[in-house]
């Protein structure tokens, strides 16, 4: 990632120094998911004080991690596809674990977000976290209930360049509120991954694929005792713009 496709990952205010196409110019007009900007001062916060490496600004891995960062606040909180910078929406695919790729609008009707994330073939009787039943809005409330200092992530390792970026990443946080009837724990939860990122020719990502176990995930969120509904609602009654990344 050299040249111009840096200089435009630099584009924007300074306001969150990892995600430039959050407070820019061209976010003016932005039709923003939950109604306003998200506010990433708590992940910020949680990824500088849990991260493993610190990369060199202007590093490819710097790069890298801000073009992540940006390409997952913009599916996350975006409302208008044709309002993503970091990806061309008309070729974008995603995949998980080698499944089929699928469009933004595919991803849509799976509920995209978390659930895109943890499409599973398990039986429905042994799904920790059944897609099948979450929405786009219901996923993002379960999440940010769980993990209300947010849930951050790192590059780890950069194996290739663009135009087809390969990259080991980690995620992780502190599951300090319920989880599908789970008491907190407030013990860190991490797992870690593989992702590739293809770009085109204008350096928009048109391709992501991402290879890791949810179980890793999953696993961590069930250790704590069950907790009734009525205390889990409690928990999550307030909206919330907390977030990953």
């Amino acid at each position: 990632m050299h040249g111009s496709t840096y200089k435009r990952l630099l584009m924007g205010s300074s306001k969150d120094k990892y995600r430039t196409y959050l407070h820019g110019e061209e976010e003016k007009n932005t039709k923003w998911r939950f109604g306003a900007p998200p506010n990433y001062d708590a992940v910020n916060k949680l990824f500088e004080e849990g991260r493993t490496k610190e990369w060199v600004p202007g590093s490819l891995e710097e790069q890298v991690q801000t073009l992540v960062k940006n390409w997952e606040m913009e599916v996350f909180h975006k409302a208008d596809i044709t309002q993503y910078r970091s990806l061309d929406p008309h070729k974008y695919t995603f995949s998980l674990n080698g499944r089929k790729g699928v469009t933004l609008e595919e991803k849509k009707k799976l509920g995209g977000g978390y659930n895109t994330l943890l499409q599973t073939s398990m039986p429905k009787e042994l799904r920790a976290y059944d897609p099948n039943e979450e929405t786009a809005d219901s996923s993002h409330k379960i999440f940010t209930t769980t993990f209300p200092r947010g849930f951050a992530l790192e590059i780890l390792h950069v194996y290739s360049g663009p135009p087809v970026i390969v990259y080991k990443f980690r995620h992780w946080g502190f599951m300090e509120g319920p989880f599908k009837g789970h008491a907190p724990t407030s013990q860190k939860v991490e797992f870690f991954g593989i992702s590739i990122f293809t770009l085109d020719e204008a350096s928009k990502i048109v391709k992501v694929e991402f290879f890791y176990d949810p179980a890793e995930l999953l696993g961590g969120l069930l250790k704590g005792p069950a907790i009734d509904a009525t205390a889990e609602d409690a928990a999550s009654s307030c909206p919330v713009l907390r977030n990953t990344g």
